[in-house]
């Protein structure tokens, strides 16, 4: 046998606690988590309700995403005007297009998932042997790169390529990538084809990478050229 009681004021408590919902929660508590969200979770939770909405747009949540030298790149790409007029959203979503400096000859974005900083330089923001000297080099136009043209070298017996960066990197193991290619590159019913009528030299030694940073740091690595078409050289250097 067994008995129960109920009153009405049990009722309308339980009633008033079953109308908890997602309104309810403090948008700081909100901003809180989305600290530890990726930034393509917290533009879907933004969708949520306009409490979610607000909190998605928070300065410190985005300031969480952006790298630790952020200041230092807004005011090389847009101007320290900007830093003082955009939210931490609006310089994040900046920062991850394509934004070039320089002259043109660098760009600068943030990858999206990661949040890390990607650097791409262009073969004119180099000292190169002889690149005036017409009966050597020459500029060609191609789709092939983000800077819509590159350095095209007809023939030398050496050649040398220096180039310095002012930059400030956040701490962490970066992967330099000097891209070259071996052959002029041309299209052949629709394929892309490399013509390697013209090269020769480039597998009795090897090339020769090197990277030096303000703080002491080398790394030097090197490869032969032996096959057609485009080359991903790597070379890896350590902690800043």
């Amino acid at each position: 046998m067994g008995a129960g009681i109920s009153t009405n004021d049990d009722h309308e408590g339980y009633l008033s606690y079953s109308k908890t919902c997602l309104d309810d929660i403090p948008e700081s508590c909100i901003s809180s988590i989305m600290m530890r969200l990726d930034p393509q979770e917290i533009c879907k939770l933004a969708r949520v309700n306009k409490t979610f909405h607000r909190a998605s747009s928070d300065d410190y949540v985005w300031e969480s995403k952006l790298p630790p030298s952020y200041k230092f790149l807004v005011k090389k790409i847009l101007g320290e005007e900007k830093l003082c007029s955009m939210t931490k959203k609006e310089i994040y979503a900046k920062l991850c297009q394509p934004n070039f400096f320089d002259g043109g000859t660098k760009e600068i974005l943030l990858d999206r998932c990661s949040g890390q900083v990607c650097l791409f330089i262009s073969s004119k923001s180099f000292k190169v042997t002889g690149i005036d000297d017409r009966r050597y080099w020459n500029y060609i136009s191609t789709e092939e790169s983000r800077f819509k043209s590159v350095a095209y070298l007809q023939q030398m017996w050496w050649v040398e390529v220096l180039g310095e960066l002012e930059l400030e990197f956040p701490k962490g193991n970066y992967s330099i990538f000097f891209k070259l290619q071996l052959g002029k590159t041309t299209k052949r019913l629709g394929r892309r084809v490399c013509n390697l009528e013209q090269v020769h030299g480039w597998d009795l030694k090897p090339v020769r990478f090197q990277l030096s940073t303000s703080d002491g740091q080398n790394s030097l690595s090197q490869c032969y050229m032996n096959g057609p078409g485009e080359m991903g050289l790597l070379s890896c250097w350590g902690t800043l």
